[in-house]
C-alpha cells in the first residue's frame, strides 16, 4: 500500500495547489485508489467521493448508465472506463473524474480478458485513457497494480 499512498500524497498536493477535486469509479482494484487518496490529510479538499461499480445493479443505481448507455459497448474496455470516469465526474460535480475496471484474477472475467487485464480512464479537462496488461495472474499483486495505474494517469493528466 505504501506506493500507493507516496502517489496519493503527490497528487492531493497537486489537486489542493489547484484547487480542484476528484471522484473515483473503481473495479476491480476494490477502493484502493480511493483509500489512498482518503488517506491523505485534508482528504476533504480535494476528495469527492467514490464507488465501487462492480456490477451492473451497482453501475446502473450509483451511476445512472442505462442500457442505452451501454449499446455497443462491454466493460473492461476504455470507452467503458471512460463513461464511467464521465459519470462519476458529473453525478459528484467533481472537476476530475477517475475510473478503473478490468480482471484481477486469478481468471479472466467473462468478457474474454486474461486476468491482469485493465483499462483506466480520466475525464476533466484532459481526457486520457490506457489499456494495460500485467501478464499476472495474482488477484492482489493487480488489485495494487491497477490502482497504481490509475493513479498514475491522474498524475498524467494534472
Amino acid at each position: 500500500m505504501q506506493p500507493l499512498l507516496t502517489a496519493a500524497d503527490i497528487l492531493a498536493a497537486r489537486l489542493r495547489g489547484r484547487g480542484e477535486t476528484v471522484a473515483v469509479a473503481e473495479s476491480s482494484s476494490g477502493g484502493l485508489v480511493a483509500a489512498a487518496l482518503l488517506a491523505q490529510p485534508g482528504a476533504s479538499a480535494f476528495f469527492q467521493g467514490g464507488a465501487v461499480v462492480y456490477t451492473q445493479a451497482v453501475r446502473t443505481g450509483l451511476l445512472g448508465i442505462t442500457a442505452a448507455d451501454m449499446a455497443g459497448m462491454r466493460p473492461s474496455t476504455e470507452a467503458y472506463a471512460m463513461l464511467l470516469a464521465r459519470r462519476i465526474r458529473e453525478r459528484l460535480g467533481a472537476t476530475w473524474g477517475l475510473s478503473e475496471t478490468g480482471a484481477a484474477g486469478p481468471s479472466g472475467n467473462s468478457y474474454g480478458d486474461n486476468p491482469g487485464h485493465i483499462c483506466v480512464a480520466v475525464s476533466g479537462p484532459v481526457e486520457l485513457s490506457r489499456t494495460l496488461e500485467t501478464g499476472a495472474a495474482d488477484r492482489v499483486a493487480n488489485m495494487n497494480d491497477f490502482a497504481a495505474a490509475a493513479l498514475a494517469l491522474l498524475g498524467e493528466a494534472l
